[in-house]
């Protein structure tokens, strides 16, 4: 900019497309002073600011919102002084005149050019696939964009089976997200093996067992020819004649470049935009990157390539390094794939006779490795259900490094301390986040440039803002880099993510201003009024807690759990879990049970670890109906809230016995069913130290030891982790455990984080402060504690107590999966 005269001197740098390349670019371009140097605009075809696109699936899965994957608000643009012009698409570049036209008769003149356009979901041909004027008719989704994901989250509230063509990683993510809506899901896959393009077949079929065990239906080497319609989709028509009966056809079957606007333009298209080593395409004003552009005849998929490119052009645009020039890239990966852990690396199988394979299969544990190493360097690798090994086989592809002479211990520990490099032994240009493309350096950079918390880091370097699986190798860097003086993030004591509190504080605002519901606490509490959906089922406990039954309720606030009484299985259908007290039954109530199970033709009847019966594979629709029969209360196995007490024979059977056990745990079980928590609260007690009961590894146990006393244990734990649990006192009464139990729980409850167990819960604020609370009182507060939990108890109804209870909302218990199969012919 000229000063003196106002006019603006700086060049004209245009960009098409705010995806991740074209807006990573920007930023590149930023971060070189190219403020200064350029007057910036970009293009962005979607009306929205620059996000995450891997995180997409997270997103319909329901793990994150979709402001938590903005990258790059529409006010940062403003802020770096770049003109975003978005919702509007680029159709022609006239590279004669250096003007860019816009779908929206507006045009652009530029002195730099860079075409980001990316790529599109590729739409395999099938007939009855488009209504008139070439749209998809209703029930067909891409999974591209943020608007394909709100509509097939909109969709999957409303549907019950989904079909997705396509068996890669976008294809297994949309089945397993969509399947945890509650949809059977069936995945068309036209390659002999899942994951064709970066699994070998080997363990390509691998992985195909472990998605079918997680209840998806997978068709392999097969092609969907068909929509079954007309009006809407109905089902689906395969190669080999099959009907699929479906309402959602999700369209997972790859990308394709965006080339139009070039080639529209004259600028030389081959599948992707060809440029040379320094990006630029024929035209030497006009360059392209990421997922649109071809580079020696590759183009790339992966983010990693993109942030590489990214660098180079922005180094030659700002002049910083004028000779930067892009070679292609090493592609490595890590990600969960269905819930099932894969890295790859290089290529996945030998190439030439001299190449050197080795391979570890073990299929009934989901487990295949192999590694193809060439000339003494790793040259490819798969790491599918183990990935412990990929940080040390990451450092060997990348480096190229010498390997072992024992080529096994490349994927098994041979006690040789290779399993995982140590932060400190690290190169410094080692990368640590692959989807960003963060070195171990540039984390050190950040820390060194004043840092100070793992959160700052990751906002500064974008460490671990993508797929979010090197979150904790980089939380590591970070604390050897700061020496250990790494300041806790101000997030990190917040109860929830989105309202800037602690519990205290959070639950101290919310009784003085009387805030009800989770939308009320948002609006009077959270920054700007904005709702965040991560911090909804949190608060909804909170505030049950809190007030009771005068709580108002929020179903979309609501795990789908709580929103139907009943937890879902990983097809879709729903175990109900009447209570039994202590375990203790009668013939009648055993008689009805198993009458229910035959009426409604339940799958599986099991006897639960709690000691009470499962009824497993329970449709929805048939939830309020079977409760009704069953007449029963609630074994509340589904909820964050306190589920169930254990207990053995105790004294009046079993001639060990010290103490009437059973009695003490139905006692117990009958005061604190159902009770909200900040996590699930199990509980059990036993006759004798025999510990039959296993009270020693219970939220809370109680142990009979004789002569009228009980020992009371809190904190421990049988599950993925084992903790003994820690002795709170020895008390000499049932009373005074009920009284106990109840106290110590109320304090959990008031003071715990969000889904923190007990077990995590008791070594954090120690035993000897809870202790000094809860026996002696030392904070005056065991009064409250006492009629805070009374409240509680007070407020308790059975969500199954009401016979013929209206729905909360019109699809509280709509169909789940289809009541009939039938054999569907292809309208034609």
């Amino acid at each position: 900019m000229d000063e003196a005269d106002g006019i603006d001197t700086r060049q004209r740098l245009v960009v098409i497309g705010n995806g991740m390349a074209g807006a990573r670019v920007v930023e590149e371009v930023l971060e070189r002073g190219g403020g200064d140097q350029f007057a910036i605009t970009v293009f962005g075809e979607e009306p929205h600011g620059n996000y995450n696109r891997i995180m997409l699936s997270h997103v319909l899965a329901g793990e994150e919102h979709e402001d938590d994957i903005v990258l790059n608000s529409h006010d940062w643009y403003a802020d770096n002084g770049v003109v975003l012009r978005a919702g509007v698409r680029v159709v022609r570049i006239d590279t004669h005149a250096k003007v860019v036209h816009a779908a929206d008769g507006t045009t652009a003149p530029y002195d730099q050019l860079v075409i980001a356009t990316g790529s599109r979901s590729f739409v395999p041909p099938m007939t009855g696939l488009y209504q008139a004027e070439e749209q998809l008719i209703p029930g067909v989704f891409g999974f591209r964009t943020i608007d394909d994901t709100r509509a097939m989250l909109a969709a999957a509230a409303e549907h019950d089976k989904a079909v997705v063509v396509g068996g890669g990683l976008l294809g297994l993510e949309a089945a397993r997200a969509l399947q945890g809506h509650g949809l059977a899901v069936e995945v068309v896959h036209a390659g002999t093996h899942l994951m064709n393009q970066q699994l070998g077949a080997e363990a390509g079929a691998i992985l195909a067992k472990s998605v079918e065990a997680l209840g998806i239906v997978v068709h392999l080497a097969t092609r969907t020819t068909e929509v079954i319609g007309p009006d809407r989709v109905r089902g689906v028509v395969l190669a080999d004649g099959r009907a699929i009966d479906a309402d959602m056809l999700v369209l997972a079957a790859g990308i394709r470049p965006v080339t139009e606007v070039a080639l529209m333009s004259g600028i030389e298209v081959e599948r992707g935009v060809v440029v040379d080593d320094q990006l630029r395409t024929d035209d030497p004003d006009v360059y392209a990157v990421g997922e649109c552009a071809q580079h020696r005849g590759e183009l790339y998929g992966l983010v990693a390539p993109v942030w590489e490119q990214a660098r180079v052009l922005a180094d030659l645009l700002t002049g910083t390094d004028p000779d930067a020039e892009y070679h292609g890239s090493r592609t490595a990966t890590k990600l969960k794939v269905a819930g099932v852990d894969v890295a790859t690396m290089g290529i996945s199988r030998p190439e030439r006779d001299s190449d050197e394979f080795l391979v570890i299969s073990e299929p009934k544990r989901g487990v295949h490795l192999s590694v193809v190493v060439r000339d003494d360097k790793l040259i490819g690798a798969t790491l599918l259900g183990d990935t412990r090994k990929v940080a040390y086989l990451t450092q060997a592809f990348d480096r190229g490094t010498p390997l072992p002479e024992e080529r096994i211990k490349l994927l098994v520990d041979l006690s040789d301390g290779a399993a995982e490099v140590g932060v400190a032994e690290l190169p410094h240009d080692s990368q640590v986040c692959n989807c960003n493309g963060v070195t171990k350096g540039a984390i050190c950079e950040a820390v060194a440039g004043g840092c100070g918390s793992v959160g700052a880091v990751m906002d500064k370097t974008r460490a671990g803002k993508g797929c979010g699986s090197c979150k904790g190798l980089v939380k590591q860097v970070v604390e050897w880099a700061a020496d250990g003086d790494v300041v806790e993030d101000p997030a990190a004591s917040w109860y929830v993510p989105g309202i800037p509190m602690a519990k205290p504080e959070l639950m101290a605002a919310i009784r003085e201003r009387g805030l009800l519901s989770p939308s009320a606490v948002f609006a009077a509490l959270a920054p700007g009024g904005a709702e965040d959906a991560k911090s909804k089922m949190g608060l909804t406990s909170l505030l049950r807690m809190i007030w009771g039954k005068d709580a108002v309720q929020e179903n979309d606030a609501k795990f789908i759990n709580d929103r139907v009484h009943g937890n879902i299985q990983r097809d879709g259908t729903f175990s109900v879990v009447p209570q039994i007290k202590g375990g203790v039954t009668t013939p009648a109530q055993l008689r009805k049970i198993a009458d229910v199970a035959e009426k409604y033709e339940v799958p599986m009847v099991k006897i639960t670890g709690g000691q009470r019966i499962d009824l497993l594979g329970v449709r929805k629709e048939d939830l309020p109906a079977m409760w009704n029969d069953l007449g029963m209360p609630s074994g509340y196995a589904y909820g964050k809230s306190f589920r169930t007490v254990k207990t053995c024979v105790g004294s009046d059977f079993c001639r060990f016995g010290l103490g009437d056990s059973t009695q003490l745990g139905i006692d117990l079980e009958t005061r604190f069913q159902g009770i909200e928590s900040p996590a699930k609260m199990k509980m059990a007690v036993v006759g004798c130290p025999r510990n039959c009961a296993e009270a020693y590894v219970k939220d809370v146990g109680v142990v009979a030891v004789g002569n009228g006393k009980w020992e009371v244990y809190v904190g421990g734990a049988a599950g993925a982790s084992i903790r003994k649990g820690d002795l709170l006192a020895t008390v000499d009464s049932p009373e005074a455990v009920m009284e106990l139990s109840g106290r110590f729980m109320q304090y959990y409850r008031e003071n715990a984080n969000w889904l923190e167990r007990t077990y995590d819960f008791v070594p954090r604020i120690g035993l000897e402060k809870i202790k000094a609370v809860l026996l002696e009182d030392s904070e005056g507060i065991c009064a409250e504690l006492d009629a805070n939990m009374q409240q509680s108890i007070d407020a308790y109804t059975d969500p199954w107590g009401q016979d013929g209870k209206a729905p909360a909302t019109p699809g509280q218990f709509r169909t789940a999966l289809p009541l009939v199969e039938l054999p569907l012919v292809p309208v034609r």
